[in-house]
């Protein structure tokens, strides 16, 4: 914004769009080409970014963003049906964007097969790429709730507890 000479920021004419106009902007999402949902996500996405850069101890924003976009990407591959619709619902809306721009794929890969997966598409080193999946997946869960987390994990092959930064739990023989 411009600011005036006395150093406040000058007064701009402002429009505001009907509530209705506005909501629906701010709220449309697609998980499909067919299927607009609700977006209920309170985060933005910038402070999506700064979670991730925090918790992956990552230098810059732009590392932070690389790390995002591969992790969500992978993961809109993964997930499908109702649990897939209310993550993208939860999550900020660039967010959603990149999860649901995926398709997900017949069979979903186990934990560590997404790791591996992740790392060849990213050319780098499985730890890297693990330390990458785990920073992202725990902001992702953090925003899911731990409803929604459940069953994520539920419909998930082994494996992806410990990403998301959960305790992998085995039923006692």
């Amino acid at each position: 914004m411009p600011a005036d000479p006395h150093g406040g920021a000058a007064a701009l004419p402002s429009y505001r769009a009907p509530a209705t106009e506005t909501r629906k902007a701010a709220t449309a999402v697609t998980t499909d080409l067919h299927a607009p949902l609700q977006h209920n996500s309170t985060s933005t996405y910038e402070q999506m970014l700064e979670k991730v850069r925090y918790e992956g101890a990552y230098p810059t924003r732009e590392r932070a963003e690389e790390a995002v976009r591969l992790v969500l990407a992978g993961l809109g591959r993964q997930l499908t049906g109702d649990e897939r619709v209310e993550l993208a619902a939860r999550l900020p809306l660039e967010a959603a964007r990149i999860l649901s721009a995926q398709i997900p794929t017949l069979q979903p890969l186990t934990g560590w097969a997404f790791v591996k997966d992740l790392a060849t598409q990213a050319g780098a080193s499985l730890a890297t790429t693990r330390w990458d999946t785990g920073s992202v997946l725990t902001t992702v869960a953090t925003l899911a709730g731990p409803d929604l987390l459940t069953r994520i994990l539920q419909q998930l092959p082994t494996g992806y507890a410990l990403l998301f930064g959960q305790a992998q739990l085995t039923p006692a023989l």
